[in-house]
């Protein structure tokens, strides 16, 4: 997925599951067998106060969802008393759950705990495997997503004087939070868990761009110098003072021993490796690691034979583009003529976002169309911010908040502005935003019905299988009338078909990370920039790559399926609001769901 916003607080906050009990409602069976209805509204009850107990503990979670109770607070989510808390509540509330049981339950209330059962029973299967001892990368990067958060381009709202003072109550906990990371890596160190060398200097430049002599050159400076109007000359100047020190004194000091940290001692430590299976019960670790990114059972091998598959049926396709265009070369060369052609370039920033915002209103145009189920939530096109731009990805999507007060963003990156092709910009667009990841995140976070940890969670394949689906729904929203922006769309669909090829070959047949680049360069329209930066994504979060085609093809599965045996019954707007009404759920429920409505339809 994309990685939306929320998953990168969950990545550090090791998921919304950590917490003391809640109240005493769930706290025991009950002494005799509850009705299907009395055991669905305690199961409810029970969801509601998991909910709430585990943004108590994870309050950056909380902030991400739009939730402004903890904005002040950070604990120490690195901190083996946190680690200890975390595996406690997940057995407590497993077993809360399960002493109410299912019987007799249907419907949302049946979908509701199977998924929640099964997302604490994967999360207590994923504690033999040590990520705690290797938090930091080149793509997950604590430094990183701090910075956004106190710059005020995140989710940390700056709109009142108590949101400034939480946001000092909040980043004073930093350095306490920096030294506890740098200890369970150190721990790694000891044990042979540690990143691989390449990844880790990528992480030093990252965090050198944050480092400033002066407060007012840094990133957290921002807020300071845009003081919402209103303030008073008093808040104004404590504030200022306030902040200049907690910079100065605090994060800039964090921010250097980290760094020393990491070029001095850690990355001498860092292996040659790439491969999660080369690390102590590395081969299980990616086992599981495939498992909950495709919410399947297929194995590395079947994976990659897939994405074999896949990769020479879209070759074939894209030989058909060549003819359409009269493109007289080979493949290889027309990769090369789409990849450095300067007409397929963008002259500025600017040029950029303004095809972008005419992109979004000719979509918006044929939507209804396909869908009768659209998102309430506003949206908006920004570029990413700077000083993460040469690693994010090429496109990115936050999800808005829940109060409506923070839209859903499409994040387009501009760094390296000649290798965002033109050719690219309409599959992006439908992926990240309009009707893919905008569509279905802000309107799963709008069913008020299901319990929050639906609304906010998800699985990467429902979610990423949908965001490459929308990219298939181009033609009938107006979109791919030139063939090269055609070509754009099966050169994204390739890239994830690729993406099955190599993560496998890295983490399961011992690919090297030059044979993944090379892979890439020999098989798609990319260029050095992205393949490098590409391969080390998969060796840095490895098998969430594999998501987003074996998502896809099951959705697609489901739609060739709907079409045959409804014929003139089908209705694609029906077929997509079914997808969507129930939120992300594992491809698994996404069938039967779907299996239901095809037969509701018959008769």
């Amino acid at each position: 997925m994309t990685l939306r916003p929320l998953a990168l607080a969950l990545a550090l906050a090791l998921s919304a599951c950590a917490t003391t009990p809640a109240a005493d409602t769930a706290a025991a069976a009950p002494a005799t067998a509850p009705q299907p209805g009395e055991r669905a509204a305690q199961l409810s009850q029970l969801y509601a106060d998991y909910w709430e107990a585990s943004l108590a503990l994870n309050p950056l979670n909380a902030t991400f969802v739009g939730d402004p109770r903890y904005n002040d607070q950070m604990p120490n989510l690195f901190a083996a008393e946190f680690r200890s808390k975390e595996a406690t509540f997940n057995r407590e509330w497993l077993g809360r759950a399960q002493a109410i049981g299912s019987d007799g339950l249907q419907g949302q209330d049946l979908l509701s705990y199977q998924i929640f059962v099964r997302d604490l029973e994967a999360s207590i299967e994923g504690e033999r495997f040590p990520d705690w001892q290797q938090p930091l990368n080149q793509f997950y990067n604590v430094t990183g997503l701090f910075a956004q958060l106190g710059s005020g381009s995140s989710a940390q709202p700056f709109k009142t004087v108590q949101d400034y003072d939480n946001w000092l109550k909040r980043a004073g906990r930093f350095p306490a939070l920096m030294r506890s990371m740098q200890a369970n890596m150190r721990t790694g160190m000891a044990n042979g868990v540690v990143q691989p060398k390449v990844l880790m200097a990528k992480v030093i430049p990252q965090i050198d761009a944050l480092i400033k002599d002066k407060p007012e050159d840094t990133l957290f400076w921002r807020p300071v110098a845009e003081f919402p109007a209103g303030f008073s000359d008093a808040d104004k100047t404590r504030l200022t003072a306030a902040y200049r020190e907690l910079i100065a004194t605090q994060l800039m000091p964090a921010y250097r021993e980290l760094r020393r940290f990491v070029n001095d001692e850690y990355l001498p430590a860092a292996r040659d490796t790439v491969s999660l299976s080369a690390l102590p019960d590395g081969e299980a670790w990616y086992a599981y690691r495939v498992r909950q990114s495709t919410t399947t059972d297929m194995s590395p091998a079947q994976i990659h034979d897939i994405g074999l598959a896949e990769v020479a049926r879209i070759h074939g396709e894209m030989d058909a583009v060549m003819k359409q265009v009269g493109f007289a070369g080979t493949r290889a060369q027309f990769f090369e003529f789409v990849t450095k052609d300067k007409q397929f370039q963008f002259g500025s920033e600017d040029e950029l976002l303004v095809a972008y915002r005419a992109l979004e209103a000719k979509i918006n145009q044929r939507i209804p169309e396909l869908f009768s189920l659209t998102p309430k939530a506003p949206f908006e096109i920004r570029p990413v911010e700077a000083f993460r731009a040469q690693s994010a990805a090429g496109g990115s999507y936050m999800r808005p908040s829940e109060d409506g007060t923070r839209p859903g963003i499409f994040y387009v990156n501009t760094y390296d502005l000649p290798t965002r092709k033109r050719w690219d910009s309409e599959s992006l667009y439908l992926h990240e935003a309009i009707p893919g990841h905008h569509f279905q995140l802000a309107l799963q976070q709008e069913l008020g019905e299901l319990p929050k940890f639906r609304r906010f969670g998800g699985e990467t394949a429902f979610a990423e299988g949908w965001g490459l689906y929308a990219e298939s729904l181009g033609k009938e929203l107006g979109a791919y009338t030139d063939p090269y922006q055609y070509f754009g769309r099966l050169q994204a669909e390739l890239w994830r078909a690729i993406r099955l090829v190599v993560d496998t070959g890295l983490h399961s047949k011992g690919w090297s990370r030059e044979q993944v680049i090379e892979y890439m360069l020999a098989n798609s329209a990319t260029s050095q920039t992205e393949a490098v930066s590409e391969t080390e994504r998969y060796i840095a979060i490895a098998g969430q790559a594999l998501a987003y085609k074996i998502g896809e093809l099951k959705i697609k599965e489901l739609r060739a399926r709907a079409e045959r045996e409804l014929g003139d019954r089908f209705d694609i707007r029906g077929f997509h609001a079914e997808v969507l009404r129930d939120g992300s759920v594992p491809l698994a429920v996404l069938e039967a769901k779907v299996d239901r409505w095809i037969a509701s339809r018959k008769n």
